[in-house]
């Protein structure tokens, strides 16, 4: 599966806070050809397990700073870029995160470059084990 290149192989795990299980994480890299400001980001649209993830429950970690996606749209900072090769974290919150087991992702990439016409979209898609 093609998608399986841009995600961290062993990215892939639960996040836990104050002792409890509160969501879940993986690794993977920009679709595009060039690192990226964060103000760009149009939406990370998580699928798992066949289930579409909320919006407002996916946060993006870049360069040890964590964002909403709305709060992407304002980040304009070199310190927050997304640079081209290098992984991001995504987490999703979601209570209990993912089951033991295996698993299937599908992550759309949205993103609109000041300088194209149109706003550029990127599916990726694997298989993993928690």
């Amino acid at each position: 599966m093609a998608g399986r290149q841009i995600f961290k192989p062993d990215g892939f795990k639960n996040v836990e806070k104050d002792g409890s299980v509160c969501g879940f994480e993986f690794q993977f890299k920009l679709q595009y050809y060039r690192g990226i400001t964060l103000s760009i980001i149009r939406d990370i649209a998580v699928t798992i397990d066949g289930e579409a993830v909320p919006r407002e429950n996916v946060l993006l970690t870049v360069n040890g700073e964590t964002f909403s996606l709305e709060e992407c749209r304002t980040v304009v900072s070199p310190l927050y870029r997304w640079e081209f090769g290098e992984y991001a974290t995504v987490t999703v919150v979601r209570e209990g995160g993912l089951a033991k087991g295996s698993h299937h992702i599908s992550v759309l990439q949205h993103i609109a470059p000041s300088y194209m016409p149109f706003p550029i979209q990127a599916t990726c898609e694997a298989d993993f084990e928690i």
